[in-house]
């Protein structure tokens, strides 16, 4: 049975619906032929790009589908230019609607174009990987990496709707599946360790996409993300916690160059990194940072970058991270499973030998 949770921002709330076979767009009335782009990318595109298009064609939409590269190359200012111009090819006015169709890429770009396109149109997503799901499409953050760095450029902008369709995780390829994983444990540290516990009971399941357990364990994050969301909707203090793990990840995959690391892999070595910081910084328990360690390695998730990276290259993109501050990295520490602290300041030192501790 589908769930519902509600976002709330005052005017700007909105609801996530979760489930197998969920209806897109149920916030839409009466459109009288508004325009839509619904952006997605050549890997979603063959496979729900005509069923979704029908599907907001069926309310009344005039929907024009674009697929971009797949790719986290792709989410960049050219990409952007092209569908601002395909945006004003197709007449797109104040009352049309941007609609993203895909995983954080499509919707990270897909949101910074509907943001900025004639100063904001109303956007949708319809996330269709799990990562997607649990994170990047709630929350109102949208944006493009530069060359310097990942999410340089970008916006809170709120979608009017999201859109979770289950059954869109059946096609989704296992690598990227597993990805997803990590964004569902961190909710687990950050905020709810009654929730890490069922994590570690289910990892079989999880892992095996069981459709109940999976449904339960969306809706939980997707909770969790929305609570926090409404305290902080624009990253001025509590919601900085979202960013467990993410130091390390932004910087392995600017790195690695976008593409050899998958978000939530990044995330995964992020946050097995984080956890071993804490141990020092936080007093977070070593057999707590362990257990998250034995955990994402139960979900196929990787637990060390391995050989071949420089940590002077690491250190280095670090310092494009939006919680550096005065080329210091600010870190989201846990104290304890369910209860983490932003913010934190460590050592170079302690950073370098935490580095050496988990590359191997």
């Amino acid at each position: 049975m589908a769930k519902t949770v509600e976002v709330r921002l005052e005017e700007r709330s909105y609801p996530i619906h979760i489930g197998r076979g969920v209806a897109l767009g149920q916030v839409l009335e009466e459109t009288d032929g508004r325009r839509a782009l619904l952006v997605t990318d050549s890997n979603v595109e063959p496979l729900h790009g005509a069923a979704a298009q029908a599907a907001f064609e069926a309310r009344g939409l005039a929907c024009v589908r674009v697929a971009v590269p797949a790719g986290e190359a792709t989410k960049d200012l050219h990409w952007v230019g092209e569908l601002y111009a395909r945006a004003a090819t197709e007449k797109l006015d104040r009352s049309s609607l941007v609609i993203a169709l895909g995983g954080g890429m499509v919707g990270d770009l897909a949101g910074f174009v509907a943001a900025t396109y004639l100063r904001g149109v109303s956007f949708m997503q319809v996330p269709t990987t799990l990562l997607a799901m649990v994170d990047s499409s709630v929350g109102g953050k949208t944006g493009i990496n530069l060359p310097q760095g990942k999410n340089l450029a970008g916006a809170f902008y709120q979608p009017i709707e999201v859109d979770a369709d289950l059954a869109m995780l059946d096609s989704l390829p296992e690598r990227e599946y597993l990805s997803g994983l990590a964004e569902v444990v961190k909710y687990g540290v950050i905020w709810d360790a009654k929730l890490f516990r069922e994590f570690e009971a289910n990892a079989v399941a999880l892992r095996g996409r069981d459709a109940d357990v999976l449904e339960r364990t969306i809706a939980r994050c997707c909770e969790i993300k929305a609570e926090v969301v409404a305290m902080d909707e624009r990253e001025l203090g509590p919601r900085a916690i979202l960013n467990f793990g993410h130091t390390l990840a932004h910087a392995l995959e600017k790195v690695g160059g976008y593409g050899r690391w998958l978000h939530g892999e990044a995330v995964a070595v992020g946050m097995r990194y984080a956890a071993q910081l804490s141990v020092a910084q936080t007093g977070l328990h070593q057999g707590d940072a362990d257990r998250l360690t034995a955990l994402l390695s139960a979900l196929g998730l990787p637990v060390t970058a391995g050989p071949g990276l420089d940590w002077g290259a690491l250190r280095e993109a670090m310092l494009s991270d939006k919680k550096t501050l005065r080329k210091t990295p600010r870190f989201v520490l846990a104290k304890r499973l369910g209860d983490v602290m932003p913010g934190v300041e460590v050592s170079e030192q302690d950073l370098a030998e935490t580095w050496n501790v988990c590359s191997q």
